[in-house]
């Protein structure tokens, strides 16, 4: 995952401690680097100490940010002292960055309250707070007001703002693909291209004939339908799967690889149900397994909103997402139910996996045309679950996002399956339903929850919901 580099505002103010700034541009600094962030920030010798007080100072501070800007992941405005709440939003202002700001204030020590050492960044702190508030530039605070920058909370609190950071970023202008047509039953999936694309999400299309013309033309022995077969029997065991419908996968996944590279994508949603299985002969699920494991979520059913949702939880976390069913109750046990699907969930989220058939559809068209799923149960661990969808009635993205565990409850199924324990789950379902959201959930081994729901809600202006 590449570094995420913050651009830091070191204030400071005129009548307090200048020592103060001094020492705190050194100590945030010295820290983002031990924690692996890059930063741009003011020298020693550019201003005073490095720290912006004057109008002056905020112009050579903006000026510096701005030509870094395509490199800056996020602001971090750290006080080590009372600050210049004007200094800080001009700099904000003029520099002409879009992206998350942090709002940090270092606390005062008791015994150390004079003159000389006193810091006031207490109060600063809602200066700078309520003069970026009057320009209309949302910022996100660390979760207590003051907060010493050696401690272990305020590394939490950055590794959640670096999180709102990705997430911004990687929304911005992200390009998504659709394999085929909605099923026509699966109405649940629809969604608004026009909503999604006032928001910087584009949607790229091609029709599922397209893609298995393609197939079509691609010899047996063709070098990267070699490779790619190469590559599914390294990535999970293939031993009770003909020859046959392993070659299919391999030209299949193939094109798909072209196109995704082609069109410059983060992720695509593919027609499965019941195309693929009666016109080709095998389900993609190993395929979008292994493009879900590769950091390249790949959704079900056409379900690009979905995706959005597998997208945003990997950018939160910087590791695979799944897209499962809410799907069966657990026992009589009510914050606990089972999550399914067919499944191409990531390898990296089960104990053991294996490739096998799909037994649902296989019902309809038959086993020999039903292999490449990915079978196995999910791992005990935590998780935060996310969905977005388009809101075509109130015309924005509405989601909800929240955080639960996957238990190691027994439960005898098929396909890809999990117990999780969500607390509230019946509160949870209630507000599902209600709002007309869809069966499926996207999913994450992380906690990433309260991250999510500051991008969204407070930069975005979605209309998120956080279960708690």
């Amino acid at each position: 995952m590449k570094k995420t580099t913050f651009a830091v505002i070191v204030g400071n103010r005129a009548f307090f401690p200048d020592a103060l700034a001094k020492q705190g541009r050194k100590d945030i600094l010295d820290l983002l680097g031990k924690y692996g962030f890059n930063s741009v920030a003011l020298s020693m010798q550019q201003t005073k100490y490095g720290a912006v007080e004057t109008y002056d100072d905020a112009k050579k501070c903006a000026e510096l940010f701005a030509q870094n800007s395509g490199k800056i992941d996020g602001i971090i405005v750290t006080l080590p002292n009372f600050g210049d709440e004007k200094g800080v939003a001009d700099t904000i202002k003029l520099s002409g960055l879009d992206v998350p700001i942090l709002i940090h204030a270092e606390p005062d020590t008791q015994g150390k309250m004079s003159s000389a050492d006193r810091r006031d960044s207490f109060c600063g702190k809602i200066s700078v707070c309520n003069n970026l508030r009057q320009a209309g530039i949302p910022f996100t605070l660390t979760a207590s007001h003051t907060v010493e920058a050696a401690s272990a909370e305020f590394k939490q609190d950055l590794d959640e703002f670096a999180s709102v950071c990705r997430i911004l970023k990687g929304l911005r202008n992200v390009r998504f693909g659709a394999v085929g047509a909605r099923p026509n039953a699966f109405n649940t999936v629809r969604f608004s291209e026009k909503i999604l694309e006032l928001s910087g999400i584009s949607v790229q299309t091609i029709d599922l004939s397209e893609i298995l013309g393609m197939v079509a033309r691609l010899a047996d022995n063709d070098r990267a339908v070699k490779g790619k077969l190469n590559a599914i029997q390294k990535y999970i065991s293939t031993e009770s799967i003909p020859a046959d419908c392993l070659l299919k996968m391999a030209k299949f996944g193939c094109v798909i690889d072209r196109w995704v590279k082609e069109n410059d994508l983060a992720g695509t949603a593919v027609q499965c149900w019941t195309s693929l299985e009666e016109f080709f002969g095998v389900v993609p699920c190993t395929l979008m397994s292994m493009m879900s494991e590769s950091l390249l979520p790949s959704a079900c059913e056409v379900d690009i909103t979905g995706l959005l949702a597998m997208y945003i939880l990997q950018l939160a976390s910087g590791t695979p997402s799944a897209l499962l069913d809410w799907n069966n109750n657990y026992a009589a046990e009510p914050d606990k139910c089972v999550l399914f699907h067919c499944s191409n969930l990531p390898r990296s989220f089960f104990k053991t996996a294996k490739m096998d058939y799909q037994e649902i559809i296989a019902g309809a068209v038959g086993k020999d045309s039903t292999y490449g799923t990915v079978v196995g149960r999910i791992a005990p661990n935590k998780a935060t679950f996310c969905r977005t969808t388009t809101d075509d009635d109130s015309g924005v993205i509405a989601a909800y996002v929240g955080q639960g565990e996957f238990t190691n409850d027994k439960l005898d199924t098929f396909g890809g399956y999990g117990v999780m324990k969500i607390q509230n789950l019946q509160d949870l379902m209630q507000y599902v339903c209600r709002m007309g959201f869809e069966h499926h959930v996207a999913v994450n081994l992380c906690q990433k929850a309260d991250a999510i729901t500051e991008a969204l809600g407070n930069y975005l202006a979605w209309d998120v919901y956080r279960h708690e």
